[in-house]
C-alpha cells in the first residue's frame, strides 16, 4: 500500500477500534462546562460542552433556536439531510438569523472519521463548505474500493497536497477530539444511530422532510 496508505489505516483503524469497543482516550486537558446557547438553559452539560478543539457552527451565535447535529459523513441519511433539507433550512434560518447550526462529529467507520478529520483541517472557514461536497459526492468515494484513494482526490481538489493530507490524519489531537465529542454523545446523550439532532435541547432522531423539520423549529421559536 505504501507509507502513505499505511498511515492512513493505521490512524482509521485505531479509531474503529477504540470507537466499537467503546474504549476512548482523553487528554488530562479538561474541556471545561460549556455555555448554553440561546434556548438551551435547561440543556444537559453533555449537550452544551464542545470537544476540546471547539464546535463549529453557522448562524448567528445569539439566535433564537440551537440546532446541534451529530453525523458521519459515510451516512446516506445524513447525505440526504444535507442534500435535501439542509440548503433550505440555511436559506429560511439560518442565513436570516433564526437559527444557529453547529456541526458534530459521530462517525460510523474508518473512512467517515478520516474525511471528518480532513473537513476540520481544511480550516474553519471552509469546514461546512468540505462537508457539503463530501455529502454531494457521498457515492463517489465513500463507497468504492478505495475510499482513501477518492477522499485524497477531492481534499486535493480542495487544496490538499499528499503532505497535507497526510498529516492532518497523523494529527492525535484532532483524533483526540472527534474521540471524546462522540464518546460523550454515546454515554450521555444516548446517541445511537445518524444523524441525530437536538432542537433548542429536543432530541430529534433521522432526516426528515423539510416541512417537518421546519415544525419543530416554529415551536421552538414560538417559544423563544
Amino acid at each position: 500500500m505504501g507509507q502513505n496508505k499505511s498511515i492512513i489505516a493505521g490512524v482509521a483503524v485505531a479509531a474503529l477500534v477504540l470507537i466499537a469497543a467503546g474504549i476512548f482516550y482523553f487528554s488530562s486537558q479538561g474541556n471545561g462546562a460549556g455555555t448554553a446557547p440561546n434556548g438551551m438553559a435547561d440543556a444537559p452539560e453533555a449537550l452544551v460542552t464542545p470537544g476540546p478543539l471547539g464546535d463549529l457552527a453557522l448562524g448567528d451565535e445569539n439566535a433564537p433556536v440551537t440546532i446541534i447535529e451529530y453525523a458521519s459523513l459515510t451516512c446516506n441519511h445524513c447525505a440526504a439531510f444535507h442534500t435535501q433539507v439542509f440548503p433550505e433550512l440555511k436559506e429560511k434560518y439560518i442565513d436570516t438569523g433564526k437559527v444557529r447550526f453547529v456541526a458534530r462529529a459521530f462517525p460510523l467507520d474508518p473512512i467517515a472519521t478520516a474525511a471528518v478529520m480532513i473537513s476540520r483541517c481544511a480550516g474553519d472557514e471552509r469546514y461546512f463548505k468540505f462537508l457539503e461536497i463530501l455529502f454531494a459526492k457521498q457515492n463517489e468515494w465513500a463507497f468504492q474500493e478505495n475510499p482513501v484513494d477518492k477522499l485524497k482526490a477531492i481534499a486535493k481538489q480542495g487544496g490538499f497536497s499528499d503532505e497535507s493530507f497526510e498529516q492532518c490524519l497523523a494529527d492525535p489531537e484532532l483524533l483526540d477530539h472527534i474521540r471524546q465529542v462522540q464518546k460523550r454523545a454515546y454515554e450521555e446523550l444516548k446517541i445511537a444511530s445518524t444523524p441525530t439532532f437536538f432542537v433548542n435541547g429536543e432530541k430529534v432522531e433521522g432526516a426528515m422532510p423539510f416541512e417537518d423539520f421546519e415544525k419543530i423549529i416554529l415551536k421552538h421559536l414560538s417559544e423563544s
